[in-house]
């Protein structure tokens, strides 16, 4: 390849696909090198179980690629990407057979908390109102907020931990649980700063956009990002590894979709010995064991509201979900984890033979531990959905090593490219005015491990793409 560009990216996941999309479209010319035969990163949804059962391997539900302030400038729909949106985003059975939904309706899901009702509404209604505002500033690095007075407003129930904010505002055993079902996706432990934020943006985008995913499986945001960008002229290439930038063809700049353990593994980066020496201090988070079924009919939930939910969280009591979050952190296993899990044939009839289903769970265990807890996944599911475990046909897990080897940026099984809590959230992967910059002005960084962290957004990316840009205008 003799071909000179004026960036490359190194990388095909959703954020390497977004910085590629976005120069390619402003004129630039760009190349995608990505190691995996497929490209996407842990986008991708394939028949692992059995002929016609399609799974998706890594990320499966996608309010934040929904809801991206670059993707919705995109025209994704014309290149084939299909919207489903689940009558109820979540829901969360509890032990005595009822079950609250988080519907888009806030007013509705706020009347199934009883004596919390109001305190719900306190809690989320302002922000749900006000999101289009926020959504620039919570997407994108620590800056100067477009709106000060919300951001301050924001944040005050944003930093404190998920447990504090859970006692502050609920009185009722069943809100808190309710709660901590989408606060727990912070992969954090429940009491620790920062983990409520997770709670606060789930729910706000549940009610303000609903929890959608694709027709067809993640694969097809991958699928409508790269015709996009092949439309405007760019190019991928397929296996190729990475592991020196001097066997790469001449470029103006570079653009890596990797988190710093790969990053650091690259030769003639030419990053400084400072620079090197912060990234070898990047924390990665708690890894996951991910599950999927092939099922012989809808997973049997006694309860209504779980049926209609696209992702239905486990946890029957505040201190096992508290427990659980913390146990994946001090390097030992909980009997009773959180799990979240997917059924979206139940929405999408793409995903599966007529009348079968496919289901997709997982839950955090200790970053790089590789015990196989799928007993312990399968019986909180079983507590709520009785015969769940009679209807699987065929299953499918994943270990956190193996989910490593799917995509590398999962160091040790941790989804989010890093740990993202206080000291990581928005000062990743270094605590830095252009966090997307390295310390040589020709790389920059556009993976999960930069702001706004982990999910199918494309932000980190985009930001990336900008910053690349301004180096470009310079020279």
């Amino acid at each position: 390849m003799n071909e000179e560009y004026d960036v490359i990216i190194v990388g095909s996941g959703p954020n390497g696909l977004a910085a590629a999309s976005y120069l390619q479209k402003q004129g630039y010319k760009t190349a995608i090198f990505e190691q995996a035969e497929k490209p996407g990163g842990a986008a991708r949804t394939e028949e692992i179980t059995l002929p016609g059962f399609k799974h998706d391997l890594g990320s499966a539900v996608h309010p934040l690629a929904f809801a991206s302030p670059y993707f919705k400038t995109l025209p994704l729909e014309d290149y084939g990407l299909q919207w489903i949106h689940p009558e109820i985003p979540f829901a969360h059975p509890f032990e005595d057979g009822t079950a609250f939904g988080c519907y888009k309706d806030i007013r509705k899901t706020a009347e199934q908390l009883g004596e919390d009702e109001q305190n719900y509404l306190d809690l989320l209604l302002d922000f749900v109102e006000e999101w289009p505002e926020l959504e620039e500033d919570l997407l994108a690095p620590l800056r100067l907020p477009q709106n000060l007075e919300m951001m301050f407003r924001f944040g005050l129930k944003a930093l404190p931990s998920a447990k504090f904010i859970a006692e502050r505002f609920f009185k009722e055993e069943k809100s808190k649980i309710f709660f901590y079902g989408a606060a727990a996706h912070s992969t954090l432990p429940l009491s620790k700063l920062v983990s409520s934020s997770f709670g606060l943006v789930l729910n706000i985008l549940a009610h303000r956009h609903g929890w959608p995913f694709p027709e067809g499986g993640a694969v097809k945001i991958v699928d409508s990002l790269l015709a996009y960008y092949k439309d405007q002229g760019g190019k991928i290439y397929l296996n190729q590894t990475v592991s020196d930038l001097e066997e790469l063809p001449s470029s103006k700049t570079f653009i890596l979709d990797l988190t710093p353990k790969q990053i650091l593994k690259i030769k003639n980066t030419d990053l400084s010995k400072t620079y090197r020496s912060r990234l070898e201090k990047y924390k990665y988070g708690a890894g996951i064991f991910k599950m999927d079924w092939a099922l012989d009919n809808p997973i049997p939930f006694t309860n209504e509201i779980c049926k209609k939910a696209g992702t239905v969280h486990f946890g029957y009591s505040k201190e096992s979900l508290e427990d659980s979050e913390a146990a994946a952190h001090e390097n030992r296993l909980s009997s009773e984890p959180y799990v979240l899990l997917a059924q979206p044939s139940l929405f999408d009839s793409s995903r599966a033979p007529a009348g079968k289903h496919t289901a997709w769970a997982y839950c955090h265990v200790p970053n790089g531990n590789t015990e196989d807890v799928s007993k312990h996944i399968e019986n909180q599911i079983e507590r709520a959905a009785p015969g769940f475990k009679k209807s699987i046909i065929a299953k499918s897990t994943l270990r956190t090593n193996e989910l490593q080897e799917l995509n590398p940026n999962l160091i040790g099984g941790d989804i989010n490219g890093g740990k993202q809590d206080i000291s990581q959230l928005f000062t990743r992967p270094i605590a830095s005015i252009n966090p997307y910059a390295t310390s040589n002005p020709k790389i920059f960084i556009g993976s999960s491990s930069t702001p706004p962290g982990g999910g199918v957004h494309g932000m980190g990316g985009y930001y990336a793409a900008k910053s690349a840009e301004k180096f470009l205008q310079k020279k």
